[in-house]
This record gives C-alpha cells, structure tokens and sequence, in this order.
C-alpha cells in the first residue's frame, strides 16, 4: 500500500484543513476558544487519523483509525452546520468544504470495505 501522503482521501483531508483554517480566521474573536478551536481540532483529526491508522502494523488498526477520522468528519459537519445556523457563515461559505467532507467519507468507507 502506498504512503499515507499518496492516498487522495488524506489529501483531501488536508484541503479541509487549509479551508476551516481560512473560514474560521474571520470568526469572531470570542469564538477563538470555542467553535474555532474544536472545528480546527476536528479538520486535524480527519486528516491526521488516517495517517496514524495507515502507519500502523495491521489492517485492523488502520480501519479502527479510518473510523476515528470518519467520527472527526461527523463532527466537522455539525459544527459547520451550526455555524451557518448561528448566522456565521452562509452555505456558499461551507459549501466546498462540506462537499469534500462528503468525498472524505465515500472515501474512508471504500477504504474500509477493502480492510475487510
């Protein structure tokens, strides 16, 4: 299997990142501890999940990880979708974003069905 830097939905992960790091830079600033801090943790965690889990010895622990990114994508996904309800963002702002979160999880589930 190829390096966790050669799998598409790792580099997609990272789009993510770069993305909520952008959107979230124009959140207030009472928000810097709050919303901002846990959507920033989450996009890392997607991305970051899949390498760990694709670093380890087993396919078993790489699916186990791939898991843990799918949960961190869930998470980004609500917060997005509270942000926009909150009045934050509007949907064209979270839209590229949401779209590759949607690519990250057919992704991670393919990638799963072939752990299997």
């Amino acid at each position: 299997m190829a390096g966790y830097q050669d799998l598409v939905v790792w580099q997609k992960a990272m789009d993510v990142v770069v993305l909520v790091y952008e959107l979230t830079a124009k959140f207030p600033k009472d928000e810097i501890f709050g919303l901002v801090s846990q959507m920033r943790r989450a996009a890392v965690s997607i991305a970051s999940n899949i390498a760990e889990g694709q670093g380890r010895r087993t396919q078993n622990e790489f699916n186990h990880f791939l898991g843990i990114a799918n949960g961190s994508k869930a998470e980004l996904e609500t917060q997005l979708q509270l942000c926009e309800r909150i009045k934050y963002v509007v949907r064209e702002d979270i839209e590229l974003v949401l779209n590759l979160l949607d690519d990250i999880g057919r992704m991670i589930y393919g990638l799963q069905g072939k752990l299997r």
